[in-house]
């Protein structure tokens, strides 16, 4: 159920995927004071219970509201996780499979739509670049340039209102956000990181995210409450 909203409060609008990231996410952004509107994407990706999963996410750290938007980036392809193209189980160099074409961009574009349209000026997100896959779309110059771009791109950025797109977990190792979250109250075992998990959300074991999930809570001396197949 969502929390009824406080005018004392700004608003926030989280992406939230369901994974461990965007759930520390939104929690620090509770922390921080913000009255938090969960924004989830459907992108056509092949692991969908991980959007079962950030319901859970938003009702646990009280979001006044939790949208789900469908894009459908299955039209575009490209990736192992909107097309026919087998998950890697095993680490790879470069950018790897798993990459989503201008996911990020447009999931954080609807976020930035959506908050000018709430009068909220800040938006939260999970990226990180220590303990991550490659990903272009996760490093600090990208956030730094979509930031820029929102002043250029909104009514509310020309008027000098701004944007802040913050992404406080983009300098953590994977150990500190399960350090973090813990800290912030988040249930690990409501979230969904794998990229091909079951209907019933439980993970491979195999794949990159599980891997590096598994890793922050090894590292972290921590046990992972991952639900396997």
């Amino acid at each position: 159920m969502a929390e009824k909203e406080s005018a004392a409060r700004p608003r926030a609008v989280v992406l939230v995927s369901g994974g461990m990231d965007s759930a520390v996410a939104i929690a620090a952004a509770r922390a921080e004071g913000f009255d938090c509107y969960a924004l989830s994407v459907d992108y056509g990706q092949r692991h969908h219970s991980e959007l079962a999963a950030s319901q859970r996410v938003a009702a646990a750290f009280a979001a006044i509201d939790h949208k789900t938007v469908h894009i459908d980036l299955r039209a575009l392809g490209g990736s192992a996780l909107t097309a026919d193209i087998e998950v890697p189980e095993s680490p790879s160099s470069g950018i790897p499979v798993t990459y989503v074409p201008a996911r990020n961009t447009i999931m954080l574009s609807v976020a930035m739509g959506w908050a000018e349209v709430l009068g909220a000026r800040d938006v939260y997100c999970g990226v990180n670049a220590v303990d991550y896959s490659g990903y272009p779309d996760c490093r600090p110059e990208f956030i730094e340039a979509f930031e820029r771009l929102a002043q250029l791109a909104t009514k509310a950025g020309v008027e000098g209102a701004g944007f802040h797109v913050h992404a406080p977990l983009m300098r953590m190792s994977k150990a500190d956000i399960v350090r973090r979250g813990l800290e912030l109250g988040v249930d690990f075992a409501m979230t969904v990181s794998c990229y091909q998990a079951d209907d019933a959300g439980r993970a491979c074991r195999r794949c990159d995210a599980c891997r590096l999930r598994a890793q922050g809570f090894d590292e972290a001396g921590v046990a992972d409450p991952t639900r396997y197949v």
